[in-house]
């Protein structure tokens, strides 16, 4: 075949050379640029300098109050989880060149996986070098070819690319509504394997899922479920466990998704599970035989951190602490919060639009406040917001100095 044949088959090969690639971002390019136009700091390339407590640090030159972080229970300079990372690191080095189904295995990723069967009550535990690892490798694997997911249409990106590279047939239903959950059930060919995706505490608003009335339905309609607790792990719950043990269906659901880097306040993901067959996952799921594991130094602090979660009650009570008094500061000051009541550790302010919600990220940050600033697509209904993530380690004191900062910010702006 000639070459001018052949390029004129390809369609990237149009007329004025290669399809550009990255044009199918322009518009998100102009977006960027028209916020930085508009004078606002650039929210998405903040840079800390220096981290000196779970609730302070040097952000872009200033010392500033973290509200923008998932440390919910402030365990990241925990001395007893630090001192275990830098024995571990002593012993056994930097890293460990090797998959856990190679060399990758060492003394403290055994001790992690034990630390978590010991905290949830289960028989299994499979630790993952991220939490959206461990979503697109349990959920990849679990479901594939011929296979249903019926999950929440506002389902974290970890899930749904999860769904996509098992190739299994996905059916979403609105968020937290049971009747519809049901219905996408009931349409399920006999005999289809079906899995039910739900999440604890959804990471946007910080709402929570009705899991107890949602696990009896999929139940009842012959799916296995699997909840993913990355943002209710330690906080919520009598033992920390979650959405699931607060409402009681712990034992009725077969897989549990979790991460490190919130309240254990490390980086890593993990499964859970009763399920006799689980082991067999270690050998058939890519995302972990096919991924270097995780130093061991990041093990030895996650196991110590989560032994003491397990004891976390004090912090567990303070930090709802905190959340309602924010929620209820932020209400009366005049701010359209995303839920009626504090559900969670997340309290998510909506704004009116992209543009003034920018414009507030960068008035709070020069207050010398971090928050999050959330945007389309990863927004429920469009939404721009900005999200707060609580910490155990906030002060009473920190908590009314944050209500100053948006008040102040607020009226500059022009939201309140």
């Amino acid at each position: 075949m000639s070459e001018a044949v052949m390029q004129a088959d390809r369609p990237e090969a149009q007329e004025g050379g290669a399809k550009d690639l990255l044009s199918k971002f322009d518009d998100v390019i102009a977006l960027r640029q028209n916020l930085l136009a508009s004078g606002a700091e650039d929210p998405f390339s903040l840079v800390m300098e220096k981290v000196l407590s779970p609730t302070r640090a040097i952000c872009n030159g200033r010392d500033t109050i973290l509200l923008g972080t998932y440390n919910y229970m402030g365990m990241t300079f925990d001395p007893d989880v630090i001192a275990a990372g830098q024995a571990a690191m002593a012993d056994f080095g930097a890293g460990t060149t090797g998959s856990r189904v190679l060399n990758g295995t060492f003394r403290d990723h055994r001790d992690v996986e034990a630390a978590l069967r010991e905290f949830y009550g289960m028989d299994h535990a499979m630790v993952f070098s991220t939490g959206y690892q461990a979503n697109l490798g349990i959920i990849s694997t679990l479901a594939g070819k011929g296979d249903y997911i019926v999950l929440d249409i506002d389902s974290h990106a970890s899930i749904w690319d999860g769904c996509a590279m098992g190739n299994a047939e996905v059916v979403p239903f609105k968020h937290n509504d049971i009747e519809a959950m049901e219905k996408r059930l009931k349409r399920i060919p006999e005999g289809a394997g079906k899995l039910v995706v739900l999440e604890g505490v959804y990471s946007m608003l910080g709402d929570v899922a009705p899991l107890a009335e949602m696990v009896k339905v999929a139940k009842a309609n012959g799916a296995m479920v699997l909840v993913d607790e990355a943002h209710s792990m330690g906080f919520i719950g009598e033992h920390g466990r979650g959405v699931a043990e607060e409402q009681g269906v712990l034992d009725e659901v077969d897989f549990i998704i979790g991460t490190f880097s919130k309240s254990v306040g490390t980086v890593g993901g993990f499964c859970v599970s009763n399920h006799p067959k689980f082991e067999i996952m270690r050998l058939v799921c890519r995302p972990y035989v096919f991924t270097a594991a995780l130093p061991p130094a990041v093990m030895a602090s996650s196991a110590t951190s989560i032994r003491k979660l397990m004891h976390g009650g004090e912090k567990r009570a303070h930090l709802w602490e905190n959340s309602r008094r924010l929620h209820a500061g932020l209400t009366a000051l005049g701010f359209t919060l995303g839920t009626d009541e504090p559900q969670s550790a997340i309290i998510a302010v909506v704004m009116p639009d992209l543009e003034r919600g920018a414009a507030m990220w960068s008035a709070l940050l020069t207050e010398g406040l971090y928050v999050n600033l959330a945007r389309p697509p990863a927004t429920p209904a469009g939404m721009t917001l900005l999200r707060c993530s609580l910490c155990a380690e906030h002060s009473s004191e920190q908590v009314e100095t944050i209500l100053g900062m948006f008040e102040r910010a607020g009226k500059a702006v022009g939201i309140i």
